[in-house]
């Protein structure tokens, strides 16, 4: 029942957003973030955090790895409190333990055997500005949120990186600004051939958003990007969208082909230690991703036909292994040049 609850909570926060903020984005000015403070970082590579942990029990902190994942982390900031703005400020104790105990343990922690995981704090924009009518003040905070996590990288590039290769992760608002920031600084840049592969998920990601980046095909393709969106099977979009990727995060494929989740190596869902190999399963329809709706405690509650805030937990350990068989690829392929 716990692990239930835990996921209505998420999908009431995304479906029912707030009416705030009520008033408009007010453009003020705005102290630069300084990145060489180590708690504006949700997870780093030089300090023990919930991105380290593995739902085995142990963790991977101390261990080397050839690669970084600059991961962005989704919307946590929901909740005004009284606060009345489009933008959380870092020190707001509450959205960060959300993004901590959240994101960054259910879904950072999927890629720490790929690499050390950088994840920066960023004056994320309120969930509200998805929803509102007031597309510009929804723009001025999404541009807010950009700035920190272009300053972020660009510190990590400067201090960090050392040309070691990169993944790029990313879910929901943090595929927002994953976007971007692949337009930015990889798309047809040079620093595209360091990129491992990125992976975009839970908002629609076109083939038109890049000149150069190109969608992965199969599971051990590099350079490419990958996503899906999550839905339970039959659901049927009301909205039209044209050529948005969708990846199988089973066959790592485009296929449209059923994929059983027998193919599944794990799902995480409420308690991180609890594994549940062969729940969820796969299939690509249109340009969502389709999963049957699995049975576990509680989950006859389980009524949303979104399944976006299960788009890791439920392919979890596929991403890991997706992940780290990337890696090896692109070591391997730079070894041989």
């Amino acid at each position: 029942m716990q692990k239930i609850v835990f996921f209505l909570l998420l999908v009431i926060q995304i479906s029912c957003a707030s009416k705030l903020p009520r008033k408009p984005f007010e453009v003020q000015a705005t102290t630069a973030a300084d990145y060489s403070r180590m708690e504006l970082w949700a997870a780093h590579a030089l300090k023990k955090d919930l991105a380290d942990e593995r739902p085995e029990g142990d963790h991977v902190y101390g261990q080397d790895r050839p690669v970084d994942v600059f991961f962005l982390h989704p919307t946590s900031y929901t909740d005004l409190r009284g606060n009345d703005q489009w933008n959380a400020s870092f020190d707001d104790e509450r959205t960060n333990k959300k993004t901590d105990e959240g994101t960054i343990h259910f879904q950072a922690s999927a890629f720490n055997e790929a690499g050390f995981v950088y994840a920066p704090r960023y004056r994320q924009a309120h969930l509200h500005a998805y929803f509102t009518e007031d597309s510009l003040s929804a723009r001025l905070a999404f541009d807010k949120a950009y700035a920190d996590i272009r300053a972020a990288f660009l510190y990590y590039m400067d201090h960090f990186n050392q040309g070691r290769p990169i993944i790029i992760a990313a879910h929901s608002q943090g595929t927002t600004h994953a976007i971007r920031l692949l337009q930015e600084f990889f798309d047809g840049k040079k620093l595209q051939s360091q990129l491992v592969a990125a992976y975009l998920l839970g908002m629609p990601v076109h083939e038109a958003d890049f000149a150069h980046l190109k969608p992965c095909e199969n599971k051990d393709d590099i350079g490419c990007f990958a996503g899906w969106r999550t839905f339970k099977k039959g659901y049927e979009p009301k909205w039209k969208e044209k050529q948005v990727v969708v990846t199988n995060p089973l066959s790592w494929n485009r296929s449209t082909d059923y994929v059983g989740a027998d193919q599944n190596p794990g799902t995480i869902l409420r308690e991180f230690k609890d594994i549940y190999p062969r729940l969820v399963d796969a299939q690509i329809n249109g340009n969502i991703l389709w999963a049957t709706k699995p049975k576990f405690p509680g989950s006859w509650l389980f009524t949303t036909q979104n399944y976006h805030v299960a788009d890791v937990n439920f392919y979890y350990f596929s991403i890991r292994e997706n992940a780290a068989n990337r890696v090896q690829k692109f070591l391997a392929t730079h070894r041989s040049n």
